[in-house]
């Protein structure tokens, strides 16, 4: 790209991957919206300073991960996320609850700027599966796709607790 804009979206429409034409505040683009969010947010917990170094690398392939996700909501059909994201997560969240006491009652979505910050990723990570399955309402949606993001939420909130 030469330029930044392209004037082609002032009337509300965009242009999916496989050159559909649709209009901005289409379920597939607001939760691709809402991923682009997440991510941004995610960003916002590793540039904090707080952030626990052991999570850095963790935060980043998720980052990477989550462009997978967008590409596969902008790709309808591209299928990217699989079982073994899943599983990873899984795996990870198993790993980080034996480092926590059980939970007993609800906790405030707070401590330092790092895990008040990875609250929020977590929240938005949520309204983002749900836009998700707003989408897959109307269209076919991977099922590895929602459960990813399903985990990335409880992920999240593992890492805040511990942060």
């Amino acid at each position: 790209m030469t330029k930044i804009y392209t004037k082609k979206g002032d009337l509300g429409m965009t242009v999916l991957r496989d050159k559909k034409k649709i209009p901005k505040d289409d379920p597939r683009v607001v939760a691709l919206g809402a991923i682009d969010e997440l991510n941004s947010v995610i960003g916002m917990v590793l540039a904090t300073h707080r952030a626990e170094t052991r999570f850095v690398a963790s935060l980043n392939r998720i980052q990477h991960e989550l462009f997978d996700v967008g590409n596969e909501l902008s790709n309808p059909g591209n299928v990217l996320i699989n079982e073994f994201y899943v599983n990873q997560l899984e795996q990870e969240i198993d790993q980080l609850e034996e480092l926590l006491p059980p939970l007993k009652k609800f906790i405030l979505p707070t401590g330092n700027i790092a895990a008040a910050t990875c609250h929020l990723a977590r929240a938005v990570c949520r309204r983002a599966e749900r836009n998700i399955v707003t989408l897959s309402h109307r269209d076919k949606i991977n099922p590895f796709l929602l459960q990813y993001m399903n985990r990335l939420s409880d992920w999240l909130f593992m890492i805040s607790r511990i942060m």
